[in-house]
């Protein structure tokens, strides 16, 4: 898809690039700058639109999944352009209601992911949205919350991968990432 090539070309030149952060050895892009300028962000979300549509041009997307926090930046747009509800995966204590909730393993501890219990009806079509694929244990937590709810899971999509840690072998569906990631940790 040429037009999908080349807004990713213009997004990818927007990030910014942190060595050392947040800890020694880390390279960290920084995707931000692309939501400061109202193009770029426009641009972003019609990129994921076009792979959506493209990737499935027979189905209607229910809803679109976003994890705290990042996935909430562009998350409720995409769901808008594609005419989807959006449902938020959160950190425990921020939901009302009866919950759901999974465990998972950051680079640096255990945490745990809520959803609502009514929020994705049983055979809902779902992607789920994140701005970066590290380890995968985000991605993986908000898996096990929609399939908890009975969810179709159709992909799950990233701004960013570090492909280098081997984040999509965990998550047993189809990964979409729009810019390309780091191939390897900063020396």
């Amino acid at each position: 898809m040429p037009e999908l090539r080349a807004i990713t070309t213009e997004l990818k030149s927007a990030l910014q690039q942190y060595p050392n952060f947040p800890s020694e050895g880390i390279l960290f892009e920084d995707f931000l700058p692309i939501f400061r300028n109202p193009d770029l962000f426009n641009k972003l979300v019609q990129a994921f639109k076009i792979h959506i549509e493209g990737t499935f041009p027979n189905t209607k997307v229910d809803y679109i999944v976003g994890l705290e926090s990042r996935g909430f930046l562009f998350g409720p747009t995409l769901a808008l352009a594609l005419n989807a509800g959006f449902v938020p995966v959160r950190k425990p204590g921020k939901l009302p209601g009866k919950t759901f909730e999974a465990s998972f393993t950051k680079e640096y501890g255990e945490d745990k992911f809520q959803i609502q219990a009514d929020s994705i009806p049983a055979g809902a079509n779902v992607i789920i949205v994140d701005d970066i694929l590290a380890t995968g244990g985000s991605a993986k937590a908000a898996i096990q919350l929609v399939e908890q709810l009975k969810g179709n899971i159709l992909e799950i999509n990233f701004v960013l991968e570090l492909d280098f840690l081997k984040g999509r072998e965990k998550l047993g569906y189809e990964v979409f990432t729009l810019l390309s990631g780091q191939a390897e940790k900063l020396n």
